[in-house]
C-alpha cells in the first residue's frame, strides 16, 4: 500500500492475545481461515498476500510490482511463492503452536526447525538472484516487487529467530 502510494486504516490483529484475535468469531467473518493479512476494498475481503499484492497491482499498476515481460514476471513469480509457499508456512505461528500443543516439540527444536527451513529457504532464493542478469538493487531490477515484498518479512522472520544472514 505504501509503495502503491495508497491511502489505508490499519486495524490491528494481534496474533497472541486471547489465544490470538485472528481466531475470534468478529476476525473469521472476514477471513474463515484465521490468518492474516485482510484487505477490505470497498464491500470486498481480500485474502491471501499473493492475491491482494496481485489484485493491487491490477488495480493500481503504478509503481508496478511485476515486471512487463512474461518470463521476467514468472521469475518474480517464483522467488514470490519460494518465500510464501516454501518458506513461511513452516515457521508461521499456527504451525509452530500445533507443534507445542500436539507434540509437546520444546522451544529450542522448534526453532532450530525455522531457523533450518528459512536457511534453506533463502539459500536456494540466493541461487535465483546470484548471476540473474534482471538482478539489480532489489531482486528484479531497479523497483521493489513482489519478490521482496515477500522477502522482507521473512527476512525480519529470520532475525526473530536468531539466524545468522551474513551468508546472503
Amino acid at each position: 500500500l505504501n509503495l502503491k502510494g495508497l491511502g489505508y486504516d490499519i486495524v490491528p490483529v494481534h496474533l497472541l492475545r486471547d489465544g490470538g484475535e485472528q481466531h475470534s468469531g468478529p476476525f473469521r467473518v472476514a477471513n474463515p481461515q484465521g490468518l492474516v493479512p485482510v484487505l477490505q476494498h470497498g464491500q470486498r475481503m481480500l485474502r491471501q498476500s499473493l492475491a491482494i499484492l496481485e489484485y493491487m497491482d491490477e488495480v493500481w499498476p503504478q509503481p508496478a510490482l511485476l515486471p512487463p515481460v512474461a518470463r521476467d514476471r514468472a521469475r518474480v513469480r517464483a522467488l514470490a511463492q519460494l518465500v510464501a509457499c516454501d518458506i513461511h508456512p513452516l515457521n508461521n505461528l499456527r504451525v509452530l503452536q500445533y507443534f507445542e500443543r500436539e507434540w509437546h516439540v520444546p522451544q529450542p527444536e522448534r526453532d532450530e526447525w525455522v531457523r533450518h527451513w528459512i536457511s534453506d529457504g533463502l539459500d536456494a532464493f540466493e541461487t535465483m538472484l546470484d548471476g540473474h542478469p534482471s538482478t539489480d538493487g532489489f531482486c528484479d531490477g531497479n523497483t521493489p516487487t513482489l519478490a521482496d515484498i515477500c522477502l522482507v518479512p521473512q527476512l525480519y522472520n529470520a532475525r526473530r529467530f536468531g539466524l545468522d544472514l551474513s551468508a546472503w
